[in-house]
């Protein structure tokens, strides 16, 4: 299909090209390439920082010169994940893209539309000859998904610009004002390895639907480490030894899969508590998971497994390890104040790793849960790091760019905007740390699933978030 059809037809053909680039966070030099060749042909000035973050700028348009400079900000790298079945590069391959109804789509993988539609927007104002806008950077970061070290790197006095128009939510009556900060919390042990003695099994979870670690966390989605580790539990009492475990993949995703390859003694118990648990689990998601799937057969494995002992470590801390919502916002109702994600798990050759991101809009809720699950991992021998920590960002409702965009949504659209403040880690409070007097503000279009394979964006939706991101341009308060 030619994508440049639909409506708005320019965003759709800058956003088929930049799909037509491959972006996997932390390997982003082609779209970086991309995005420079592309201010090139426009003749503005364009520049990559040390990091690889892309600035575009754009003098104002005749009648805008009076107007406060803004920046227009992006992400270009995508969460990359993929049905188990499915044949698919992200470091080679371009999405492959279709309409399904009101909804674009990607075929078994995720879309792209994080952050995506976002960068094809900032392309679509930087080459327009007749949208009105003041003087404009567009400010294009890399690495968002997994570890924002673009907006780290970016320094004081970097940028001009006195409001920063961040286009990454993902519902389109919605302004946000305030976001969570995180730390990457990771443990990990090495333990000696010896002959399994028992019967060899592979348990398999898949199916779930995953989503936004974040934006998801509330939901109650099914976390595969987690459904694992209540299985693996039931081994306690069979002389249980593990022998290796892949579950899930990024810390941003609630992981949808895992498997394990374990050894037990009295093996025809274990099946029978297995099968026991299984439909109580099948039970408890029936309404919330209906394609989740949990199998266990009989296998044959040449590994080497680790010890009883060292298997009862591993399987306490999978479970002691908290996940989901851990505090509810007791100021703004319905906001996730902090959660935590168990993300990956992986034991191989006796070395076990278990990822997690841990998210909260309060700095100290943020350590308590970080310092909560360090207890977890390390009463039970695993070595805890935390990495990665970026500030949540605190919302300034006066803010005199929310009132602007508060009043041309309900201008335009007949209704009220919900003014929130959300559970993700966008990169405003990272920037508003070394540039403390810009005002900030997050929009745009409707996007379903993301970070999973059923990401999905709204064409209506778009449309109107087009609509509304020209209306703000041309509203931008005068620079006093």
């Amino acid at each position: 299909m030619e994508y440049s059809q639909l409506e708005p037809k320019v965003i759709w053909k800058n956003f088929a090209a930049l799909n037509s680039v491959p972006r996997p966070s932390k390997k982003e030099e082609k779209v970086i390439q991309f995005i420079k060749e592309f201010g090139e042909r426009l003749g503005l000035p364009t520049t990559i920082d040390e990091v690889g973050n892309v600035i575009i700028t754009k003098p104002a348009t005749p009648g805008m010169e009076n107007r406060t400079p803004i920046v227009m900000q992006s992400h270009l790298d995508m969460v990359c994940q993929k049905n188990n079945d499915v044949d698919f590069d992200f470091e080679t391959q371009g999405i492959q893209m279709y309409v399904d109804g009101d909804w674009v789509r990607a075929k078994g993988t995720t879309l792209g539309a994080d952050n995506g539609l976002g960068v094809a927007t900032i392309m679509s104002i930087l080459e327009s000859n007749d949208i009105a806008h003041p003087e404009l950077e567009a400010l294009f970061t890399i690495d968002e998904e997994t570890g924002m070290t673009g907006a780290l790197a970016l320094k004081p006095g970097q940028l001009k610009g006195q409001i920063l128009l961040n286009l990454d939510t993902e519902e389109d009556d919605e302004i946000d004002i305030g976001c969570a900060g995180g730390v990457d919390v990771t443990a990990s042990a090495k333990f000696d390895l010896e002959e399994a003695k028992g019967e060899i099994f592979k348990i398999e979870i898949k199916g779930l639907q995953g989503g936004h670690s974040g934006m998801d966390i509330h939901k109650g989605l099914g976390n595969s480490n987690k459904l694992l580790g209540r299985f693996l539990f039931l081994g306690l009492e069979n002389q249980i030894q593990l022998i290796s475990i892949d579950g899930g993949s990024l810390r941003n995703a609630i992981p949808r899969e895992a498997k394990a390859i374990i050894s037990v003694s009295n093996s025809e118990d274990f099946v029978a508590k297995f099968e026991q648990l299984k439909s109580e689990i099948l039970e408890e998601f029936a309404s919330l998971e209906k394609d989740l799937v949990i199998n266990i057969e009989k296998t044959v494995s040449t590994d080497q497994a680790i010890s009883v002992d060292d298997s009862r470590k591993i399987i306490y801390a999978i479970n002691a390890a908290h996940n989901g919502v851990f505090r509810m916002s007791p100021d703004v109702e319905g906001l996730v104040e902090a959660s935590n994600n168990v993300a990956r798990v992986e034991l191989k050759n006796g070395e076990i790793k278990i990822l997690n991101l841990t998210r909260s809009s309060v700095e100290s809720t943020k350590w308590e849960v970080a310092n909560q699950l360090e207890s977890a991992f390390e009463s039970n021998g695993l070595t805890t790091v935390f990495g990665g920590s970026y500030p949540g960002w605190k919302p300034k409702p006066e803010a005199e760019i929310i009132k602007v965009m508060t009043e041309l949504y309900q201008n335009n659209f007949g209704e009220k905007p919900l003014v929130v403040a959300c559970h993700a880690g966008l990169e405003c409070g990272i920037i508003g740390a070394n540039y403390p007097k810009m005002e900030m503000v997050s929009f745009g279009p409707t996007i379903k699933g993301a970070h999973s394979p059923d990401e999905r964006a709204s064409l209506s939706s778009v449309q109107k978030f087009w609509t509304y991101t020209r209306e703000i341009l041309k509203n931008i308060p005068i620079n006093e």
